[in-house]
């Protein structure tokens, strides 16, 4: 393998790092994952350095070095300044310089981005979008988050904020968001209010308590153990997971509908419901949507799981240096 065909993707979350090192295809050779050590501005920034330096250190142990990196981050990024300008679920975010700091400390191009824009340019490049030119990567975690690809390209828009998929209001009248506003898809069908509308609905419906959930030995509820149970066949579960398919659905329908996509791929830790999560998706964006630009726009699971991030960051590095 040749020296300088080689890239850094990283991908941060609210709770962790992932990273990887690819060649020009985008196969992995190097991939690791840490947790945050702390909400520290600065100490974020030097952790984010030492994993670059880390993998710029394997790839020389094998004979290469790396032309450009990638990163991914939750929040809206300022194309011009590069920097994060709100990070409703990582706020260190908006306190640091992270694309100056890495430019500075690697003496590499940098490509800097919102996570959602860099999983979908995954997607595209290397997933289950390729060939597609108007597709929406919509990510379900911790948050919910969307990046645009029209014609081909990551869509922005004119200040570089595009895609706030999740901030689309869907209950006026509904829960306060962590970005001020109410109703928001994220204050309802994100990880965090999965678990949220679970567990109130088990404290008021006494013939909840008859699911696996309620049983104290399953100890802390998690979005993951919401869609285990699913799959395990418990009635509450399947419930849970069809009525957040819903709300998932609608959103995308709207979508559908204003942009006439070939394509809307869903990504993000609870999509491991799989098919009990994207058959309520796909029936109620069928039920909303006009019925030529719906039964054009395929809805898939996304194919790279948890890597969408590093590869599509990796890949964007690749392409725009």
């Amino acid at each position: 393998m040749s020296e300088g065909t080689n890239y850094i993707g990283l991908d941060l979350g609210e709770m962790s790092i992932r990273s990887a090192l690819t060649d020009r295809a985008g196969e992995i050779l190097e991939i690791g994952q840490q947790t945050i050590e702390r909400k520290d501005p600065a100490v974020l920034s030097e952790q984010v350095i030492d994993i670059i330096r880390r993998l710029r250190e394997k790839g020389r142990a094998r004979g290469y070095d790396v032309r450009a990196i990638g990163v991914g981050v939750p929040g809206l990024v300022n194309p011009a300044s590069r920097r994060v300008v709100a990070s409703p679920n990582l706020p260190p975010l908006e306190h640091a310089d992270l694309h100056e700091e890495i430019r500075r400390s690697s003496g590499l191009d940098i490509v800097f981005d919102n996570d959602a824009n860099m999983a979908a340019y995954g997607e595209l490049t290397c997933g289950s979008a390729v060939g597609m030119k108007n597709v929406i990567y919509v990510t379900i975690g911790t948050g919910i988050g969307a990046g645009l690809i029209l014609d081909g390209k990551i869509y922005r828009g004119s200040l570089g904020y595009a895609g706030e998929f999740g901030h689309m209001t869907l209950d006026p009248d509904g829960l306060e968001c962590a970005c001020g506003n109410q109703g928001c898809l994220e204050t309802i069908a994100s990880g965090p209010n999965i678990v949220r509308r679970t567990r109130e609905r088990l404290f008021r419906d006494r013939s909840s308590s008859l699911s696996a959930l309620a049983l104290p030995e399953k100890g802390e509820m998690t979005p993951e153990k919401i869609a285990m149970e699913a799959l395990n066949g418990d009635d509450f579960s399947l419930m849970i997971i069809e009525q957040t398919g819903k709300w998932i659905g609608t959103a995308v329908a709207n979508v559908i509908n204003l942009l006439n996509l070939d394509m809307v791929v869903l990504g993000g830790g609870v999509m491991m419901a799989g098919d009990l999560l994207l058959h309520p998706i796909i029936q109620e964006a069928e039920r909303r949507s006009f019925a030529s630009p719906f039964n054009h726009c395929k809805i898939v699971a996304a194919t790279l799981g948890g890597q969408a991030g590093v590869i599509g960051a990796a890949m964007l590095a690749r392409d725009a240096t």
